[in-house]
């Protein structure tokens, strides 16, 4: 049996935002215990010209709703970049998971031929659904999963790779 678009996207990306949001749980009460201002861990950087924690929550679940909606053929869901505390993340994280429960199998798959553009200022990039959904989307969510694992990591948080990866 092959794998169906639906199941290489929405199942790991559901899973992969539960971890995230696992671990953000830890990192909020590893703050409240050590007496860091939660802003400090939410404004964490590796690098200076890196994003902050916050900013990797957001575009990690940008990415994953805007696939969801792209392959399946909808409106992509608006989400303002507002988020400042460990609730407001974790909502946003909740919110997204509660949307891609509600895209459906007979939604996405399929949609491996389906013409995906993304518009950027000054660029247009163009993909088939599979291509998009492995070589843009899938690497993308990784890389900004990995970063927020990895800020909180470098800030003392005592997790390691079984958090990132959940429990089967």
């Amino acid at each position: 049996m092959s794998l169906s678009m639906y199941h290489a996207s929405i199942p790991p990306f559901v899973r992969m935002l539960g971890n995230l949001s696992a671990i953000l749980y830890k990192a909020e009460a590893y703050a409240a215990e050590r007496k860091i201002e939660p802003s400090v861990l939410l404004n964490a950087r590796l690098a200076p010209d890196m994003y902050p924690l916050v900013r990797q929550v957001q575009i990690a679940t940008d990415s994953v709703k805007g696939c969801a909606a792209r392959l399946a053929g909808i409106e992509v869901p608006s989400y303002a970049d507002t988020e400042s505390s460990f609730a407001e993340v974790q909502a946003r994280i909740g919110k997204t998971q509660a949307f891609l429960q509600s895209v459906t199998a007979a939604q996405v798959d399929g949609s491996e031929g389906r013409p995906i553009t993304l518009k950027f200022p000054g660029a247009e990039l163009h993909f088939t659904g599979q291509d998009y959904l492995l070589n843009f989307v899938l690497p993308n969510f990784y890389f900004h999963l990995t970063t927020a694992y990895a800020i909180l990591r470098h800030n003392g948080l005592n997790i390691g790779k079984m958090d990132f990866l959940g429990q089967s």
